[in-house]
C-alpha cells in the first residue's frame, strides 16, 4: 500500500464499463488515492472541474464521447489542460499509443489489464508530474524571456505565466536544461514520454510545435537539426 503522504492524490476514472470503474475505485483506495468514477462521459468536464483530478484514466471506447474527444476538451479546458492522462483500453495498436501521446497523454494502457501493472504506471506518472517539488525552491532554467520554475511548475514568457501540459514542461525543461546539445527525437521520447523508440518520431514533432506556439516571439528558442532532432539556443 501506498504509504501516506501530505497530498492525498485524487484520481478520476472514466469508463461507460461499472465492473471496471468499481475494480478501479477498489484498488485505488487501497493504495491510499481519492478515487471518484464516473460512466457516462457527458458528465466529464463538470465533474473534473469540481473534482480537481492530479490525475484522469480515460476509457477511450466509449458511446457519445469517446476517451480521445475527452482528452482534447481537457488539454483546451484551463482548468484541466496540465492534468495528466492515462488512456485505459482495449485498442491496443502502436497507432492508437502513438494518437493518445500525440493529442497530450502520458501512457497508455491496454485491456484486460494487471491491476498491479497499471498501479506501478499510476505512481510512475504522478512522481513525474510532482517531483519538481522536491527539488531547490530556487531551482529556475532562464534563456532570454524565457524561465521555466521547476518548484511552481510553470513557464514564463516576458514574465507572464504561460500554461503547459505535463508534457510539453518536460520536454521544454530537458531542451532548455541541455542548451546548445542536440537532443534525437528517439531520446526526447525515452527521456520526456519514457517510451521506447519504436514509437513513431511525430509524437515529438507534433509536442515541438504545440510548445513553439505557446513561446510566441521566442519560438525559435527550439532549433530545428535537421535529420536528427532538437536542441535549445540563445535567443
Amino acid at each position: 500500500m501506498k504509504t501516506k503522504a501530505s497530498t492525498i492524490h485524487r484520481i478520476l476514472v472514466v469508463d461507460d464499463e461499472p465492473d471496471v470503474t468499481e475494480l478501479l475505485k477498489y484498488k485505488l483506495e487501497q493504495e491510499g488515492y481519492q478515487c471518484e468514477v464516473l460512466n457516462d462521459p457527458l458528465l466529464f468536464v463538470g465533474r473534473a472541474r469540481d473534482f480537481q483530478p492530479h490525475l484522469m484514466i480515460l476509457d477511450i471506447m466509449m458511446p457519445e464521447l469517446s476517451g480521445w474527444q475527452l482528452c482534447r476538451i481537457a488539454r483546451s479546458d484551463p482548468s484541466l489542460s496540465e492534468v495528466p492522462i492515462i488512456f485505459l483500453t482495449a485498442r491496443g495498436e502502436a497507432e492508437d499509443r502513438v494518437k493518445g501521446l500525440e493529442i497530450g497523454a502520458e501512457d497508455y494502457v491496454s485491456k484486460p489489464f494487471n491491476t498491479k501493472e497499471l498501479m506501478l504506471r499510476i505512481g510512475k506518472v504522478l512522481n513525474r508530474i510532482t517531483g519538481p517539488t522536491q527539488k531547490d525552491s530556487l531551482s529556475r532554467v532562464q534563456i532570454g524571456g524565457v524561465v521555466i520554475d521547476e518548484e511552481m511548475h510553470q513557464l514564463f514568457v516576458d514574465e507572464k505565466p504561460v500554461i503547459l501540459t505535463a508534457t510539453e514542461f518536460r520536454l521544454l525543461k530537458l531542451l532548455m536544461e541541455r542548451k546548445g546539445r542536440v537532443q534525437s527525437r528517439e531520446n526526447l521520447l525515452v527521456n520526456v514520454w519514457n517510451y521506447d523508440t519504436d514509437l513513431e518520431t511525430r509524437t515529438v514533432d507534433t509536442h515541438v510545435r504545440r510548445v513553439r506556439e505557446k513561446l510566441g516571439r521566442y519560438a525559435n528558442l527550439i532549433e530545428t537539426v535537421r535529420g536528427v532532432g532538437y536542441r535549445a539556443v540563445e535567443v
